[in-house]
């Protein structure tokens, strides 16, 4: 066993360690994988560090234990390699303790094999379309995929909770009524409970109303599974914050699993309370990045099949390219274009496809693009476009990079971490030093505003 000493020089080369990766990885990767280490010892040139979960150690193992080893032995010449254990597991609940009893079941809206609720007062509707079978798998989501499906598999909490971040219409609901059915089909016994934050608020400002909390409390924190939908929507809601917190701190302390959507990720939540966020930090947090030409392609294939249609490869890729905002509205185009065609007795082409679809198409061209800021932005300022993902510190580089970041914030849809990535996968404070930086200048220095204004004119138009 290590001495007083010892354990303290290990803090130390630990702090400095994880500082430097989590520069080096970003906030939320960090707060998803580094946060929830334990050093436990260093012994004979390795050190051994604790996870949480399974899980969590073969993914630190496969994408961090060689940088873990390598900083490390900066710090210490002695260190040879890093050893990623599990944490001794603790019973959750406690032996022989009697299981709180269910307060609902999943509400399903029909489909064969999904039953009806119990409690249609506690549990919102699930769609039958959105299940992991319909759900099509890409580079965007593919680790929101991969941990929903562990959540819906395991008997114990992974990981608690399972916070799944992402733009509107790219699949955070669908994952969520996935994971809710798949857990309902191999355990019906198990209380599921969803909702989206606005209806979790509801409930509990007319249980105030009606004076009749204790029953509020008794229901929501005896399920087995709570899943809050869109939970950005209680920010600024300081009484229903406060009662989503004891309700969360209820349910990890007994072992349930909570998993939560979002639009950002817990730490860009604005309006949020501290404890809270950090709280939401505590698990897994999963992004779910914009579509892909591939994925985008993929889904409309999957999406003609269900219809039982066939569409031209031709059409289904012209779409693929023209229609890139969400998966929402690219199955939406789909289907208007299939109800047309149905509808008028025409052949899908794309021809046709361009009628029906013309204003959407026209909304489309008109949305701005990071790659198109960056080379506008790159032109004028005479730099090279490879500057704007580049390491390079120096002003003339620098200012153009930050006007790009600050021009991507101002005319598209994307995140802050979605631009950061967009930029040499920078993190998103340093998307929001750049906004910030670029405002002050402006209201400072009148060519400078104007410089910024003409951009912008450029690329609206």
């Amino acid at each position: 066993m290590a001495s007083g000493g010892s354990t303290r020089r290990i803090d130390e080369q630990w702090a400095r360690v994880s500082g430097r990766l989590r520069a080096e990885i970003g906030e939320t990767a960090y707060q998803s994988w580094l946060k929830p280490m334990t050093v436990r010892e260093a012994e004979g040139g390795q050190v051994k560090i604790s996870v949480p979960t399974r899980f969590m150690r073969d993914w630190v193992v496969a994408h961090y234990a060689d940088r873990l080893t390598a900083l490390w032995a900066g710090e210490d010449a002695a260190i040879q390699g890093i050893e990623v254990v599990v944490q001794p597991d603790r019973p959750l609940i406690p032996a022989g303790a009697p299981k709180p009893k269910l307060a609902a079941r999943i509400q399903g809206t029909g489909g064969e094999g999904h039953g009806a609720a119990a409690r249609p007062d506690i549990s919102a509707p699930l769609d039958v379309r959105f299940t992991f079978e319909n759900f099509v798998v890409g580079k965007p989501n593919e680790f929101a995929y991969a941990a929903s499906r562990r959540i819906a598999e395991a008997t114990a909490p992974p990981f608690n909770p399972l916070f799944l971040y992402g733009g509107v219409g790219l699949g955070k609901t669908h994952l969520m009524h996935a994971v809710a059915w798949h857990i309902r089909k191999r355990n019906p016994e198990r209380n599921v409970v969803y909702l989206s934050a606005e209806k979790f608020m509801y409930r509990f400002i007319r249980a105030l109303r009606e004076q009749n909390t204790v029953d509020f409390k008794e229901q929501f924190r005896s399920v087995d599974v709570l899943m809050i939908d869109d939970v950005q929507f209680i920010s600024n809601k300081d009484s229903t914050q406060e009662e989503f917190f004891h309700t969360f701190n209820a349910l990890v302390d007994q072992g349930r699993q909570i998993v939560i959507s979002a639009d950002k990720s817990p730490s860009d939540l604005e309006g949020m309370e501290e404890r809270l966020i950090s709280r939401l930090n505590c698990g897994l947090v999963a992004d779910i990045h914009s579509t892909t030409y591939e994925l985008r392609l993929g889904i409309l294939q999957s999406k003609a099949e269900q219809l039982g249609v066939t569409v031209p490869r031709k059409v289904l890729e012209f779409l693929a390219h023209k229609i890139t905002a969400n998966v929402r509205e690219l199955e939406g185009a789909l289907n208007r274009v299939v109800a047309h065609a149905q509808l008028v007795g025409r052949d899908i082409t794309i021809e046709t496809t361009q009628e029906v679809l013309h204003d959407l198409l026209r909304a489309n061209d008109r949305r701005v693009t990071i790659e198109e800021i960056q080379k506008r932005v790159a032109a004028h300022f005479n730099i090279r476009i490879s500057d704007m993902h580049s390491a390079r510190r120096a002003r003339s580089v620098a200012r153009p990079r930050q006007v790009a970041m600050y021009l991507a914030k101002q005319l598209t849809s994307r995140s802050l971490p979605e631009i950061g990535r967009k930029f040499g996968g920078r993190d998103h404070t340093t998307v929001m030093h750049a906004v910030r930086k670029v405002e002050e200048l402006r209201e400072r220095d009148s060519a400078f505003a104007e410089d910024v204004e003409l951009l912008r004119r450029m690329l609206e138009g």
